[in-house]
């Protein structure tokens, strides 16, 4: 069987920097192939010459497909022969409907005019393809974020697509999300359309993928046939890095002191409906030294707690108390919670993480500006010797410190947000999904940073969705579930099974409780 797609001798440049170096690449007719790499190693690059971002004219190499050799303009050209890329931050219009989103770049028209009766008919017939049985008339911004993917799928479905790329289709999305994404990409398969499919949830790739191609430093290397038996995560991850991760998670002896931050009662409204609990009356406190876990499904309430004690940046009609080293603190501000000594590294960098188009040296120094000034002018060559300090120390790959924030890979990215909570000198460092959306050698470096934060007597807080990442690096384990704290393991005794049944137990219990009342 010819394949559907064939990628060869790609190479593409940036200047003097070669991201992409003679790279090959196919794909077979109703096939999952899994692109895996590196940050940096070249996977979206090469996606992005595919799809036409990159014009013909702008890379080395040919693109054949369906027979034919392709000479794509832009992302126009590779839509009209079924190529449809979903990117990881979805392209939807947020207060448009989930129609209006699928048809409007192309829709149904009768003698010039939209015709809405065929744009509601074949939305419905889109939607119950992904398995989506919302009413199309429902506002996108109504959907989370599961759905949303959806939707993206049913708008490339309305494309008559025939190669689907997905870059980290599953980096924002529950265990329960997930598996139906995934679910939806054999059911494809057995339709005939290929995918290509970007993850770096290697237990996801093994799961589905036909094949798997791994890039490293922009360069094909190897191509793994799971149809001849299972790939074990551990061989990928040698051939992504080009190193033994003997151990996944970076060694460590826990030196606990005392307790350094405690809250008592914390209670959450929605910032919205003023009837809508979020937290509820938690106790919680973090011992010098010692890395606590924060576990549960989404919509348990993790960040919500998170962002409300970050100087009350989510909710409303907060309550509670707080103490810091053995003191109560008022944090009642962002600016009070970081002069206190609170630091959170949201889960979401991009957005509130990060100024993408500032450079790294700028976002290094936001948060602390006045250990950079002098009679509150910033010192400029003070600003450039902490930013290439931190650059060092946290090994962040880049041509200089004066490269934006945004061209950077996610990994970096987050090292980048890491430098400018650490330059704060925190007591207590909360971390949202640390490392959503990076691979795992710089997964590991992330843990090496937190480890040596430990290590150093700050207090740290890891909220993750990942239980194996929980287990790996932390020493105590709470499990969050409907606002409230419902478990709590050491992590020597803790299992994914024990964290689930705390999870499951409590949700019975209110569902019990739920069906008592009116």
């Amino acid at each position: 069987m010819s394949p559907i797609l064939e990628m060869r001798g790609i190479s593409k440049s940036f200047g003097p920097v070669k991201a992409l170096t003679d790279v090959t690449f196919t794909v077979e007719p109703g096939e999952i192939h899994a692109l895996v790499g590196e940050n940096g190693a070249g996977k979206s690059t090469l996606m992005k010459v595919l799809s036409g971002v990159y014009p013909h004219g702008s890379y080395e190499g040919q693109i054949v497909y369906e027979g034919a050799e392709q000479r794509f303009r832009d992302i126009t050209d590779s839509e009209a022969k079924g190529i449809i890329i979903i990117h990881q931050e979805l392209a939807l219009i947020p207060l448009l409907s989930i129609a209006e989103n699928i048809f409007i770049a192309n829709p149904p028209s009768r003698f010039g005019v939209i015709d809405r009766d065929a744009v509601h008919r074949r939305t419905l017939a889109l939607v119950a393809k992904v398995g989506l049985r919302e009413d199309p008339d429902t506002l996108v911004t109504h959907l989370g974020v599961g759905k949303q993917q959806l939707v993206e799928i049913a708008k490339a479905l309305s494309k008559e697509v025939k190669l689907l790329i997905l870059d980290e289709p599953t980096a924002s999305l529950n265990e329960t999300d997930s598996a139906a994404l995934l679910d939806l990409l054999m059911e494809f398969r057995a339709q005939g359309i290929s995918s290509i499919l970007i993850s770096h949830k290697l237990n996801e790739v093994s799961r589905v993928a036909d094949r798997i191609t791994v890039l490293r430093d922009g360069r094909t290397v190897d191509t793994l046939d799971c149809r001849q038996g299972e790939i074990e995560e551990d061989r990928i991850i040698v051939k992504m890095v080009d190193r033994d991760l003997e151990h996944r998670y970076p060694q460590r002896e826990p030196r606990i002191g005392e307790v350094i931050f405690k809250v008592e009662d914390w209670s959450v409204f929605h910032p919205l409906h003023a009837d809508r609990q979020m937290v509820r009356n938690v106790d919680f406190e973090v011992r010098r030294g010692e890395i606590v876990g924060i576990a549960g499904l989404m919509g348990a309430g993790r960040t919500e707690f998170a962002m409300s004690l970050f100087g009350r940046s989510y909710g409303q009609k907060i309550s509670g108390r707080v103490w810091l080293e053995g003191k109560p603190v008022e944090l009642s501000s962002v600016r009070r919670a970081i002069d206190a000594g609170l630091a959170y590294v949201t889960e979401d960098r991009k957005e509130l993480g990060l100024i993408l188009a500032e450079d790294i040296r700028r976002n290094i120094s936001l948060a602390h500006l006045d250990a950079i000034a002098s009679a509150r002018v910033i010192d400029e060559m003070k600003e450039l010797k902490v930013a290439n300090d931190y650059r060092g120390r946290m090994r962040i790959r880049s041509s200089s410190v004066y490269q934006e924030a945004g061209k950077l890979s996610g990994g970096n990215q987050q090292k980048v947000v890491l430098s400018k909570w650490l330059f704060t000198d925190p007591k207590l460092l909360i971390l949202d999904e640390p490392t959503r959306g990076i691979d795992v050698g710089a997964k590991y470096e992330i843990y090496t940073i937190i480890n040596a934060l430990a290590d150093a007597g700050k207090g740290v807080v890891v909220i993750s969705s990942e239980m194996p990442e929980l287990l790996g690096i932390c020493d105590r384990i709470c499990v969050m579930n409907e606002g409230a704290f419902v478990g709590e393991f050491p992590a020597k005794e803790a299992t994914q099974e024990k964290i689930m049944r705390a999870i499951m137990r409590q949700d019975g219990r209110q569902t019990r409780q739920g069906g008592l009342g009116p």
